[in-house]
């Protein structure tokens, strides 16, 4: 046998064993409903507006004079659940308008500790975890 025979039956059994591995795997397919698409929409919006705000000077100050890493506090925004980013947001409207940096800060502080203590962060050395 010729090296261009041989190579001509491994390229054709290569090509074989393809169409037949890609055949074996199912494929699914579903329409995206509109809900969904403006849920996600939504919580990036949501997502975007807190992160937003951790780049404001008063509210790094804030964290600061807290004892939080801003560069943590950015981490852990963005490795916040959909629901944890949309109560935060919650709360943010409950908060009057123009005012209260103070209590933002405080707000994410009580999320970082609150997840420190559940083990899904470890921000805080002084928190331990409930086990």
């Amino acid at each position: 046998m010729s090296l261009i025979h041989k190579l001509k039956r491994v390229i054709a059994l290569l090509l074989v064993t393809a169409l037949i591995g890609g055949q074996a795997l199912p494929l699914q397919a579903a329409m995206i409903g509109t809900d969904t698409l403006l849920q996600q929409h939504q919580s990036q919006l949501d997502r975007e507006q807190l992160v937003g705000l951790l780049e404001r000077d008063e509210v790094r100050q804030q964290l600061v004079a807290l004892g939080v890493d801003v560069a943590d506090a950015s981490e852990r925004v963005a490795q916040l659940t959909d629901s944890e980013v949309q109560q935060l947001n919650g709360r943010l409207a409950e908060l009057p308008a123009g005012g209260d940096v103070l209590g933002l800060v405080v707000l994410v502080f009580l999320v970082f500790v609150i997840t420190d203590v559940i083990g899904a962060t470890d921000i805080f050395p002084f928190i331990h975890p409930v086990k």
